[in-house]
């Protein structure tokens, strides 16, 4: 057909139409416009139509149907169908004068202009639904009889579309009206829920602060609780505090009362002491009367007397002060030792006078004797003298010695003897079993010990108080050791052992304390050399001691006897032998030069505070004599030049060596 060869610009019309130029906008809600705004507008055709017009205008009348715009029903049926009704029912508008006139009309009709158009987008978006009855009602629509059957079927085809069209529109509307009511229900939800969470705050701040107000009610409760707590603290403490002080006043008031009864106690020993030596002082002033003595002559006994009376007389004054309920004072004490030790030296003084007078008087008887025996000694002069002539040339044959002189070993022997039966004597009491007896050894061991270890080169002004200590526990006297009141008379065997225990000490402080500090010899030695003028048993064991540590003072060089091991002989020559081994050659001449220099200087120095009336206990002729014998006997690498050394130069510190009358001849100095 002719009509077929134009479809495509039917449809190229139709799309340049308004209504083909529909176009689908996501942000039509966005500008306010009905989601229909499109699809009310009016019918109409494009400027191309005219032009098909003319050419359809040009074929026969019946080749053309009737195109309408339909009734609103929007059924679909074909053109041909629609024709032949048409046809059939003979109502056909128009003359064929008309219809060709139509097309021209058509094209030279004008179209609606774009604002008659707006004005009705917006009639038709103010009332959708009249707009819908409108387009669907076909007697408002303009009637076109088409020729056409293809036209017919394309014109039903575009109602069928926009029906399709309007049915997606209403759907869209429905679906948009759910999801605005979707949106209310949500908005309201959220709302809502806004509102319980807006309820839940406030009950929730309130809360917030009714926690807040009971914490500050409960903190002012605590802060008045600690407060509360803090005035009992204090107040604990105040009452400790006052306890304190109650306690402290208490044992001060003990301490006081203790101290008064030592007070009291040591009074009290004082004047026990006091009335000994009173007693003592009494019976020695007997002994001084001139009736006991009839060796002496009578003025020497009367001044012996005499003083004696006056040393009572002095003890008589102390007394009577202790006569009025007094305690005596140390200064009392003082006196009354200081008298004690006078009158024994004048007891003393008076044996030795004594002694002396009755040696004069066996010397006479001597001599008697030996003028009786003048004439067979001057018979024997001869032989004598020829004897030692042979003497002589044998000592000039023999030379050096290589040992000491008979009598010089014949003392150091005597010397061993007594030290090992003191040591057998005080056995018990150095080796006690019981509890009893073992804390007194230990209480005298310290009496006599630690006063000999307080002396010290700086100690001068002590070494009387050190002195008068020493002498009173061997005197029998009570003395106080640790706190404790210890007295030799405790024990039978206790004056025995303290004089062992300190004359030991005192030549092990010459071994320890002078090897280390040479000038410490000095003290320790004028206090030895006191006591061993009081009391001449611990010069014994002074000198045992020394000789036993140190052989070299006798001067004994002992031979090594067979079978005897090598340990025990250098424990013998004075060697220290323990565990390690024996001790080196340094440490052992350093020992021996503090021993010698402790010897040198007991030799030279006495007592100062002594009567100085008698000879020394030991004196200078026993330092000529060890000198002499050195010098005499064959020297020793090291130990003999190291002694003779010490010993000179201890004499030369305390320039008081000089050789007595009569013993210079006897020293060998190699002449």
């Amino acid at each position: 057909m002719p009509a077929e060869n134009l479809r495509w610009e039917t449809l190229e019309a139709l799309k340049n139409s308004p209504k083909g130029k529909i176009a689908y906008d996501p942000f039509w809600s966005e500008r306010g416009e009905h989601i229909l705004a499109g699809c009310k507008e009016a019918l109409s055709l494009s400027s191309h139509s005219g032009v098909v017009l003319e050419r359809l205008s040009s074929l026969p009348l019946q080749n053309f149907g009737l195109l309408g715009s339909g009734s609103g029903s929007g059924s679909g049926d074909s053109s041909p169908g629609l024709s032949e009704e048409i046809s059939a029912s003979g109502s056909v508008t128009g003359s064929i004068p008309d219809l060709n006139a139509r097309p021209a009309a058509l094209s030279a009709a004008p179209l609606k202009t774009e604002r008659e158009q707006a004005v009705s987008d917006e009639a038709k978006d103010e009332d959708p639904e009249a707009d819908v009855s409108e387009v669907s009602s076909p007697a408002s629509l303009p009637a076109i009889s088409l020729l056409s059957p293809k036209a017919m079927e394309t014109a039903g085809r575009i109602l069928k579309f926009e029906e399709q069209q309007r049915e997606k529109a209403k759907m869209a509307l429905r679906l948009r009206q759910e999801t605005q009511e979707k949106l209310v229900a949500a908005v309201a939800s959220s709302e809502s829920e806004q509102l319980k969470r807006f309820e839940e705050f406030m009950e929730l701040k309130q809360r917030q602060e009714f926690q807040s107000m009971r914490d500050m009610m409960d903190r002012g409760t605590k802060e008045s609780i600690g407060r509360q707590e803090k005035m009992k603290e204090e107040q604990r403490h105040r009452m400790k505090i006052l306890n304190l002080r109650l306690r402290e006043a208490e044992q001060q008031r003990l301490r006081e009362a203790e101290l008064e009864r030592q007070r009291q106690a040591e009074g009290r020993e004082r004047l026990r002491n006091l009335n000994t030596i009173q007693e003592e002082i009494l019976q020695l002033n007997q002994l001084l009367e001139p009736s006991t003595k009839t060796d002496l002559p009578s003025a020497s006994l009367s001044s012996y007397s005499t003083r004696g009376n006056q040393l009572c007389s002095q003890l008589s004054e102390v007394v009577r002060k202790t006569a009025e309920g007094d305690f005596p004072s140390v200064e009392d004490m003082t006196v009354a030792e200081r008298a004690l030790h006078e009158m024994r030296a004048l007891i003393r003084l008076m044996q030795e006078e004594v002694a002396k007078a009755q040696e004069k008087k066996k010397k006479e008887q001597e001599e008697e004797e030996q003028h009786r025996k003048q004439a067979e000694l001057q018979a024997q002069q001869e032989a004598q003298k020829k004897a030692a002539e042979s003497a002589k040339e044998k000592a000039k044959r023999k030379g050096l010695q290589n040992s000491a002189e008979d009598s010089t070993l014949k003392w150091y022997k005597d010397l061993q003897e007594l030290a090992a039966q003191c040591a057998q004597s005080i056995e018990h009491l150095n080796t006690p079993k019981d509890a009893q007896t073992k804390k007194l050894k230990l209480e005298l061991q310290k009496a006599a010990t630690i006063p000999v270890s307080q002396i010290s080169s700086n100690s001068g002004s002590q070494l009387r108080e050190i002195f008068d200590k020493i002498d009173k526990l061997l005197s029998g006297r009570a003395v106080m050791s640790g706190g404790r009141s210890v007295s030799t008379s405790q024990h039978p065997q206790a004056l025995e052992f303290v004089s062992y225990k300190l004359a030991e000490k005192f030549v092990k402080q010459g071994e320890e304390e002078v090897a280390s500090h040479h000038e410490a010899a000095f003290p320790i030695a004028v206090v030895a050399s006191g006591i061993w003028e009081l009391h001449p048993r611990v010069g014994d064991f002074i000198l045992a001691h020394l000789h036993k540590k140190c052989p070299y003072a006798v001067p004994h060089y002992p031979p090594m006897k067979d079978g005897t091991p090598v340990e025990e002989y250098q424990r013998i020559l004075g060697y220290r032998v323990d565990d390690d081994g024996v001790e080196g050659q340094d440490s052992f001449l350093k020992r021996m030069s503090g021993m010698i220099r402790l010897y040198a200087a007991v030799i030279q120095l006495r007592w100062p505070y002594g009567s100085k009336q008698g000879a020394a206990p030991h004196g200078l002729n026993h330092g000529w004599r060890w000198l002499a014998q050195m010098l005499n006997m064959e020297p020793l690498a090291d130990i003999t030049a190291t002694l003779l050394f010490d010993f000179l130069e201890a004499s030369l510190q305390n320039r008081q060596i000089r050789p007595p009358k009569g013993q210079l001849s006897s020293v060998f100095w190699g002449s």
